[in-house]
């Protein structure tokens, strides 16, 4: 018998006892299901089994790690049953492409028709394994099976990504007969996953999963038809360069054409930003570009860069922060944990501002307000503005997009910018990277750089961040006129020499140790490139240093 210490009681168990056994015997003191578990601090799967005296901590799918580890299990879930319906090839041409709400997006490559019909019968399938318990099997493999493995598989994404790992062993999970690599853990078994759907959806099929915060609820699809034909052109970009994956991008900066990749994609944004300012200037009666997108999208660059093309096209425009509209800190609302609350629209003086704009659109002489963060309070500098007829006011902050923002401005005023960095690159057709993931990275270097924040402190308020955005931006992208995909194909493989020194000043001690370990193993993935090539104005320099904006 073994000791095992869990919640401060200690019990004894057989050696050889899963962790899935020991977790079934807690279950009922926890609200959610219990998916992995800490072992002496290190995240175990359940089907691996006790062998030394230990503590042992759960983690729920309510957890982020529990989380992320059930939509890893049903992705895989869903490719077996496209393996079993439809055969082996349509498996090896599917591809997680992004993710839509809570729908992830599948697509077949042509290899399966998207209709009710196909998607009754994959839902079928996937049932019938829950239903069974069918395992997932882990298995570590010597690097180059594993590369004949997936070579005899016709999965030559696998094999690519392969020949840049530095270990000496891969390991893959089975399920009856179907192999797939994952970066990542697992659940013990297919009845884990007890609440999905399956949808056709333009040339592929969405794969339903609940939000985190209602681990046993799928809603019904919210349609996002400009987020997903944005997601949908970079990733088509990706494919005409011949770059899908992390092992494509590997080979090209083995070969030396990286350099030409980030001029050419630069010209793209460029040439994107170009048409944004086409549409504004050619659009009559506006006079307010409101810029709105979460967390470390580059909205800063962004419109630094729309504001001299709108120059090159006649106009003249005028930079506002949202930011410097903030009530004085003293009536600043505070969120459930007591901290001020700066992402909600009451951190805002919403009246002030609108007032200050209907005068602007009236032809008044306007003082505008500068936000003193150091003493948490607006002060008047003789910031004085008066709109002329070829002038336009490029308006940045998250609330942009939302219309009680800028309730009494006429529609016909206001052209709506949504902005993010929406990753188009992944590590192999089945394991896309979260758009979430190169945001944090971007963030974590910046904070770093500019502010002198810890990795551990950005990845300690990352979840607050997140809150704010999916309560004060995402519900309103669709309402924009134009959207604009900042991410760089490129950027990751930068982003990796600055961020992995900071990740690794993250001790075992705290939290934020697991997320720092999964983002140091993700960037693993990666060759790292010098950032010398990238030019001056790149959305990139806001974060890595270097910009000729003030960013």
């Amino acid at each position: 018998m073994i000791k095992v210490k869990i919640e401060g009681e200690e019990r004894e168990y057989l050696q050889g006892t899963t962790y899935e056994t020991i977790a079934a015997d807690y279950q009922e003191k926890y609200g959610g299901l219990i998916g992995l578990v800490l072992v002496d601090g290190k995240i175990r799967e359940l089907f691996k089994r006790l062998q030394r005296p230990c503590e042992i901590r759960f983690l729920t799918l309510g957890d982020d790690i529990g989380y992320k580890t059930y939509v890893r299990t049903a992705t895989m879930l869903f490719l077996k049953a496209v393996y079993d319906v439809f055969g082996p090839e349509a498996a090896q041409a599917a591809r997680v492409e992004y993710t839509i709400g809570q729908g992830h997006y599948i697509c077949a490559q042509g290899q399966v028709p998207p209709t009710e019909e196909s998607a009754s019968l994959l839902k079928e399938k996937m049932w019938d394994l829950v239903e069974r318990r069918v395992p997932f099997l882990k298995s570590s493999y010597p690097l180059e099976e594993a590369m004949e493995l997936f070579r005899r598989q016709g999965m030559k994404d696998k094999e690519r990504l392969f020949r840049y790992r530095r270990s000496s062993a891969v390991n893959i999970y089975e399920m009856e007969g179907y192999y797939d690599y994952y970066y990542g853990y697992m659940l013990p078994n297919a009845g884990y996953v007890k609440h999905f759907d399956v949808i056709p959806y333009e040339e592929g099929f969405l794969l339903l999963l609940p939000d985190k915060k209602a681990p046993t609820v799928v809603e019904e699809f919210q349609e996002r038809k400009k987020l997903f034909h944005t997601l949908q052109e970079s990733d088509l970009w990706g494919r005409r360069v011949g770059l899908e994956t992390v092992g494509e991008m590997n080979d090209r900066i083995c070969q030396g054409g990286l350099s030409d990749l980030i001029l050419v994609q630069e010209a793209e944004q460029e040439r994107r930003i170009g048409e944004i300012a086409k549409e504004i200037a050619n659009r009559e009666g506006v006079k307010f570009v409101m810029i709105a997108g979460p967390s470390s999208s580059g909205k800063t660059t962004f419109s630094h860069r729309l504001s001299i093309q709108l120059r090159t096209l006649g106009l003249t425009p005028h930079p506002i922060a949202l930011d410097d509209y903030f009530v004085n800190r003293e009536d600043t609302p505070l969120d459930e944990n007591g901290d001020y609350n700066f992402e909600c629209l009451e951190a805002i003086d919403v009246k002030k501002f609108n007032d200050d704009m209907s005068r602007l659109l009236r032809g008044e002489r306007v003082e505008l307000p500068t936000f003193n963060f150091k003493i948490g309070r607006r002060e008047y500098h003789g910031n004085y503005k008066k709109l002329e007829p070829g002038d336009v006011l490029v308006i940045e902050g998250i609330h942009g997009l939302n219309e009680k923002m800028s309730y009494s401005l006429p529609e016909e005023s206001k052209y709506k910018i949504y902005i993010s960095a929406l990753t188009s690159i992944n590590v192999d057709g089945h394991n896309r990277i979260p758009t979430t993931d190169g945001r944090l990275l971007r963030r974590m270097v910046r904070d770093a750089r500019t502010r002198g924040t810890s990795a551990r402190r950005t990845i300690e308020m990352w979840p607050s961040v997140r809150r704010g955005e999916e309560e004060n931006i995402f519900p309103y992208q669709e309402e924009a006129d134009a959207m604009f995909n900042s991410a760089l194909i490129y950027e990751l493989a930068v982003l990796k020499q600055y961020a992995e020194p900071l990740l690794f000043g993250i001790g075992k001690d705290v939290p934020e140790y697991y997320e720092a370990k999964r983002l140091l193993k993700f960037l693993d993935y990666f060759l790292g490139v010098s950032s010398e090539s990238i030019p001056n104005n790149s959305i990139c320099r806001e974060f890595i240093g270097g910009s000729c904006f003030n960013v």
